[in-house]
């Protein structure tokens, strides 16, 4: 059995992690990322690799707003399911997000045990206070979007679980 690391992506990891996603996007679970978009967002990424350099999972953090950040993007290819490779890349994410400064993550996901497991919950409609949302609202992230919930990417989470975690200082 075949140990890994978790890393800070490169730009040398881009078309790993697409090739990562696109099983994903082809059965309507994950959202595709053009390769320049990818390339754009490679300093959110970590992933996950074997001792032999195979890129077997990935995860991207994204900040939302001055407390909140997005795990966006979290992919374990399939040999390496239940092995902890997710859990590590969350672990990774959310000590990114603490030197940040953020407190909370979001998710959208289809994998709602994995993430309770993790400490996330199920999140309500009104998760920002009227203040922030009405500045959050202007942004052009799809990712934004679906964290408040808006109802012109609803039919792209169909589905999906919106989650939140509070993260606390250690």
């Amino acid at each position: 059995m075949s140990s890994f690391q978790v890393r800070p992506a490169r730009t040398g990891d881009v078309r790993a992690i697409q090739d990562l996603l696109e099983p994903f996007v082809q059965k309507r679970i994950l959202l595709g990322k053009d390769l320049v978009v990818l390339y754009e967002a490679v300093q959110e990424f970590l992933v996950a690799e074997t001792s032999a350099g195979e890129i077997i999972g990935c995860g991207a953090l994204h900040v939302i707003w001055e407390d909140i950040g997005e795990v966006r993007t979290l992919i374990v290819g399939d040999d390496w399911l239940h092995r902890g490779v997710g859990r590590a890349l969350v672990d990774g994410l959310e000590e990114r997000a603490l030197r940040l400064g953020l407190s909370r993550l979001f998710c959208l996901t289809f994998e709602v045990d994995f993430f309770t497991r993790r400490g996330f919950s199920p999140i309500g409609e009104q998760v920002v206070d009227p203040d922030v949302y009405s500045q959050l609202v202007r942004s052009p992230d799809e990712g934004v979007a679906e964290f408040l919930d808006l109802a012109h990417v609803k039919p792209n989470t169909l589905g999906n679980t919106r989650m939140l975690k509070r993260l606390w200082s250690k």
